[in-house]
């Protein structure tokens, strides 16, 4: 079955006024436009349009629990979450924990009675929550994993040598930088992890007041790296947060249209701004730390998060025909298929499971085993795994969303 879905955005006051419906030709709300969410998570599930294709169910997520099998499903849950997420403002401080951290967290809250939606709830499901990003505006700003040590002294030095900083700023940028030289890389000494684990608590911890005022009032003066700026935009939304200090120990990104960034369990980030489609587990568990309003859990953020400094966490595609790539995460609940620039061409898939497609531009037929539809942009499918392989033809960009549990 090809099954017509839409939804309507969620109105996150860190969303965009005109991102979304600019993309999709849809009217504006007026208000923020966070995210679409295409899938049948509890918080958001999509609408179905012919409810009779569905034995009556209204909703993607209704359909799902009366009837997994027909879904084309084993389990009444659909693993995965397909979002548009449109930024104006940066998003939290954030990680999400493994499939046992998941289970585990959520054992312990439920027997600790803890209500499901109360606001000091971690983990409101038993599941993992990896995700990947894929940038649809010009440029997509966030932040990602931590860094080497070194990298982020030479910010700081660059700090440190601002004309006309106050004694007690200079003191509390010196501090700093001695916390984080302290030793890394020598021999004998801590980690880069370590020490990383180690400023991280005490930033997270610790009445840090001071020394944010200080980063904050050098970066106002320095030389724009992209640290540097990272700082300078986080003041403007979060003026004290500790997480404006903690930006200086993480990757400081800026997609270009097209690229992607995967975010497994334990890596630390923020998206700071743009638009993008979203792809992750289907999950609520949010870890936060800082750089927003939200319930914020240290000690826990600390325990799931991995402090090992890795490279820019890009995911390359794979060909996966005629227009079309794919990109593949290390887990099986998701993964995220291009399709664009078909002319007058076709391009064949591979259906490893159910999947959501959503049409970002022109118009496109999809085509399965036992039924086709054209779809314009702003219209999104579900497809059950029964079609495969899919034909997609015509002028327009597609996002496929399946799975391979």
């Amino acid at each position: 079955m090809l099954i017509p879905l839409s939804n309507v955005p969620r109105d996150y006051a860190w969303g965009s006024t005109t991102a979304i419906s600019g993309l999709l030709g849809t009217t504006p709300s007026g208000g923020p436009e966070a995210e679409l969410w295409l899938g049948a998570h509890a918080g958001s599930p999509a609408r179905v349009l012919d409810p009779s294709m569905t034995g009556g169910a209204a909703t993607l997520a209704d359909w799902i629990e009366r009837d997994p099998a027909a879904a084309g499903l084993s389990e009444p849950r659909l693993p995965f979450l397909l979002k548009v997420l449109a930024a104006d403002a940066p998003l939290s401080l954030q990680a999400h924990p493994s499939p046992e951290e998941a289970r585990s967290g959520f054992e312990r809250e439920n027997a600790a009675g803890i209500a499901p939606d109360a606001e000091n709830r971690n983990y409101r499901d038993a599941f993992h929550k990896p995700e990947l990003i894929y940038a649809l505006s010009e440029t997509f700003d966030a932040l990602c994993g931590f860094r080497p040590v070194a990298e982020a002294i030479v910010d700081v030095d660059a700090l440190l040598a601002v004309p006309g900083l106050s004694a007690d700023a200079l003191v509390q940028l010196r501090g700093f930088r001695d916390r984080l030289a302290g030793g890394a890389g020598t021999d004998g000494a801590d980690t880069d992890a370590d020490v990383l684990r180690s400023v991280v608590e005490d930033l997270l911890t610790n009445d840090v007041a001071a020394l944010v005022q200080a980063v904050t009032d050098a970066a106002a003066s320095a030389p724009e790296t992209p640290a540097v700026k990272t700082v300078q935009r986080l003041a403007g939304f979060y003026p004290g947060d500790a997480g404006i200090a903690v930006s200086l120990l993480v990757r400081s990104v800026t997609l270009k249209r097209g690229e992607v960034l995967y975010l497994p369990a334990g890596n630390i980030h923020a998206y700071l701004g743009g638009l993008g489609v979203e792809l992750m587990a289907a999950s609520d568990n949010v870890l936060r730390g800082g750089l927003t309003p939200k319930h914020i859990d240290v000690p826990e953020l600390l325990s799931v998060l991995d402090f090992t400094p890795l490279p820019v966490p890009y995911l390359d595609p794979r060909p996966a025909g005629a227009g079309a790539e794919v990109f593949v995460p290390d887990v099986p609940d998701f993964e995220l298929v291009h399709v664009s620039g078909l002319g007058e061409e076709a391009t064949r898939l591979e259906l490893p499971g159910p999947a959501i497609a959503l049409v970002t531009d022109g118009s496109v037929t999809v085509a399965g085993a036992s039924a086709h539809r054209t779809v314009e942009r702003g219209g999104a499918l579900y497809i059950t795994p029964d079609e495969g392989p899919l034909t997609i033809a015509g002028s327009g960009e597609v996002f496929l969303a399946t799975t391979r549990l």
